[in-house]
Order: structure tokens, then sequence, then C-alpha cells
């Protein structure tokens, strides 16, 4: 591995990365009813259900609030709005079922205090999961002191990780600006499972070059620090991407045949476990062996 081919495997990362941000920065994310608070309430007509111009007009006249109305299936809508009272659902399920025969199918509400209190406690557990990790590789790696620090490795996989979350962040603000897509605690836990999968395939990368390292320094083999992280690589390699792969077909099979409660969640995990598979033999590794370059030059 030369350090002229390394940039390579940092150009889809970066373009993804900067895609990304821009999305989240120009557009943002529609938080969901258990983040944000709020009322949703999921309808069908069983004779035929009405325009949505129709839906909306009847639901304007109300005085709620902005209320979203979605086309959901073939004879159903989605309509999400601030935080209901009962007369105030009454009040919404009546003039909804002067439009047809109409049948509630389901109806949540969530107060904006609980809506933060879990916005909060997912970010702290974003938090302390990446904080874990930190500590965990730098006791993992404790040994590893040559040619790289072993501390080095856990900032190198933060590194990967912040990858890992940002692309399916950017691509849910993108679906929400296009399509209305919401984020909710499904994302959060989809975000933290993409963590601890990224973080195992990573491991097993950064394992295998402390066990060719060890092995070098056994035998007295000298050998520049890119081709022992090039063999842990395709040692690794196959492994990791065929793990991958066997999660992503059934993860499809979820998003294509499962309930639409979970779709997001889904896509969410397809989305993470692509981005960190690549990461974790591309990324993590080759930001290692640019790092040790960089030291020798210093």
């Amino acid at each position: 591995m030369h350090i002229k081919n390394l940039r390579y495997f940092f150009i889809l990362p970066i373009a993804l990365s900067v895609l990304s941000l821009l999305a989240i920065a120009l557009w943002g994310l529609k938080p969901g009813i258990d983040l944000a608070g709020g009322s949703r309430l999921q309808v069908s007509y069983t004779a035929g259900r009405p325009d949505v111009a129709q839906v909306q007009n009847a639901v304007s006249k109300l005085g709620l609030g902005e209320v979203r109305v979605q086309p959901i299936g073939t004879d159903g809508y989605v309509l999400q709005e601030r935080f209901l009272t009962n007369d105030e659902k009454n009040t919404l399920e009546n003039s909804l079922s002067n439009l047809g025969q109409m049948h509630e199918d389901e109806f949540t509400s969530v107060g904006p205090a609980l809506g933060n209190e879990l916005l909060k406690k997912g970010l702290i557990a974003l938090g302390l999961v990446t904080l874990s990790i930190i500590l965990f590789i730098a006791f993992a790696f404790r040994k590893v002191s040559k040619p790289v620090a072993s501390w080095k490795y856990g900032v190198v996989a933060i590194v990967t990780l912040m990858h890992d979350v940002l692309i399916p962040t950017g691509v849910f603000a993108l679906l929400g600006f296009f399509n209305g897509a919401e984020v909710d605690s499904l994302f959060i836990v989809a975000l933290l499972t993409v963590l601890g999968i990224s973080i195992n395939d990573t491991i097993v990368v950064f394992d295998r070059i402390r066990e060719n390292l060890s092995l070098n320094e056994q035998h007295r083999k000298r050998e520049e620090f890119s081709e022992v992280v090039w063999r842990s690589i395709r040692q690794t390699v196959v492994r990791s991407v065929n793990t991958s792969l066997a999660v992503v077909i059934v993860l499809f099979s979820l998003y294509l045949l499962g309930p639409a409660t979970t779709a997001d969640f889904a896509l969410t995990l397809i989305v993470g476990m692509i981005a960190g598979t690549y990461s974790s033999i591309f990324l993590a590794a080759p930001l290692l062996v640019v790092w040790e370059k960089w030291q020798k030059k210093q």
C-alpha cells in the first residue's frame, strides 16, 4: 500500500459526508411526535377515501394549527398535528367522518415535555456509547505502542463512527425535505445499532493489525506499517463484507415486506451498515497509515 493510493479510499466517504452535512444544514431533520411532541392520527375510508384537498380543507376549519396530511396505502391518511385534547381529537374525527365512512386505525399523542426528555436521553445515549468505545479501544490496544500509539486507534475509530452516523442522518434530511420522512426514537435506536456493528468490524481489522505487528516482532521481521495494514485488510475484507451483506439482505426484506412502522428503522440500518462496512475496511485502517506517515515526517 502506497501513500499515493490511499487518497482514493477517502474520496467517497469525504464526498458523502460533505453532501450529508449540506443536507442537514439546508433542510435539517423533521422530528417525529415522540421527540417533538404532538399527535398522530391514522384513519382509513372503507368506501373510498376523499381527495387530499378535501381532507385539508376540512381540518383547516378546526383551528388546530398546522396539520400535515399524508396519504398511506390505498384507502388511508395519516394526520400529524400539535398535541390534541380529547375534545379536539373528537372534533377532528367528526370532521373526517363527514367526508365518508371512516375508521380510526391508530392514534398516538405525546406531550412536549416527554418528547424533549426522549430526545435528551437519546443524545446522552449516543454520547455515552461514543465515550465507552474510546475507553474500550484504549484498553484493548494498550500494549500497542509502535509505530502508532494505542490512543490513536480510538481516535480513528471515533472519526469513522462519526462518518457512519452522518451518512444515514444526511439521507433522512434529504428524505425529510422531499418525502416528509421523520426521525423518531427508533431512528436513534438504529444509529446506536449502527455504532455497535460498525465498531465491531473496525475492531476486527484493528485486531488483525495488532496480531500481525506482534508476529513481526516475534520473528524479528521488518515490514512497513502500510504493508502490515494492507495485509490485515486483505485477511478480513471477505469476512466483513459477507457478514454485512447477510445482514443487509435481511434488512431489505424487512424494509420491503415488513410493516410501515419499521420501514424507516430498516432503511436507517441499511444505509448505516453499508457506510459502516466501507469505513471499517477502507477508511479506519488507511487513516492509521496516513497518521503514521505524517508522524514520521514530523
